[in-house]
């Protein structure tokens, strides 16, 4: 809901697409970190909220280049 809210498209996603886009976001984000050699296991609540934002952030700025309207 917050990375909606961050991009400006709570209004366009519902309840069920801001649920499926903190999930993605926390596995795309997860493996973002993990790449970069971060250790995403043990990082704590506070660490796995920013992982999942920064995650959702990044899936929705991707869902927006790809249908973005030429």
């Amino acid at each position: 809901w917050i990375a909606s809210k961050i991009k400006g498209t709570d209004a366009n996603q519902g309840v069920i697409g801001n649920i499926l886009t903190g999930i993605v976001g926390g596995l795309l984000g997860g493996w973002i970190l993990s790449l970069l050699g971060v250790d995403v296991k043990g990082g704590g609540i506070v660490f796995s909220f920013l992982t999942c934002l920064l995650g959702a952030v990044i899936f929705i700025s991707i869902l927006q280049a790809l249908t973005k309207k030429k």
